[in-house]
């Protein structure tokens, strides 16, 4: 299955958004690491557009919640492509690193997303969220994504989660302890990698 949508066919509002987020990754990144460095000459690509195509998978929700936001991606991406739609969508992202969830504030003020919170603390010691939509991208395998998901996902929840060339394996070793529904479509931007689209997370 392919992925669709992405980075590409927004407004030239969205497509500034975008551009100014990038800035801010670009000015922040020397001092607190947000992405690999020989990415920041990709950004649009490595990080921006492979985190858009989540948000075209997607289901309506009320609440999206990202785990591990880190640099933004992908919550804080999707919270622009909601934006950009007059989505009534609130989305809270989940980062334990002070500095990122600074980081991310400051970009959330900055592009004017009123309905996105920051949770500066770890997936662990949050109060329930109920997610309506969980994502979470390069955090942990998926068994312990799992984990750190279902508390937080509500029973008709769906979990999006970005997944490189071994995902198989990962899906296989998560089965030993999880019992899901799963989707997968391939990526857009990395030619080996998937986004697995999960439901009905229970354990076995």
């Amino acid at each position: 299955m392919d992925a669709q949508g992405g980075a590409n066919d927004v407004s030239r509002e969205t497509s500034e958004k975008f551009e100014h987020f990038a800035n801010l990754v670009r000015k922040w990144n020397p001092r607190i690491n947000l992405v690999a460095k020989s990415t920041l000459d990709e950004l649009h690509v490595r990080h921006i557009a492979d985190s858009a195509q989540l948000y075209a998978l997607a289901p309506k929700a009320e609440h999206w919640v990202d785990l591990g936001s880190g640099a933004g991606f992908p919550g804080l991406i999707c919270a622009i492509l909601a934006d950009e739609q007059g989505v009534k969508t609130s989305f809270t992202l989940v980062e334990s690193d002070r500095r990122k969830a600074t980081f991310l504030r400051t970009a959330v003020r900055e592009l004017g997303l009123t309905t996105t919170r920051i949770v500066a603390d770890r997936v662990e010691s949050v109060q329930l969220l109920g997610a309506d939509v969980l994502s979470a991208r390069a955090l942990a395998d998926l068994d312990a994504l799992l984990a750190y998901a279902k508390p937080h996902l509500k029973p008709s929840g769906v979990a999006l989660f970005p997944k490189g060339a071994r995902w198989k394996d990962e899906v296989d070793a998560a089965r030993q302890r999880w019992s899901f529904r799963l989707d997968h479509y391939s990526s857009r931007t990395h030619p080996e990698a998937v986004i697995l689209k999960i439901g009905e997370v229970s354990h076995v």
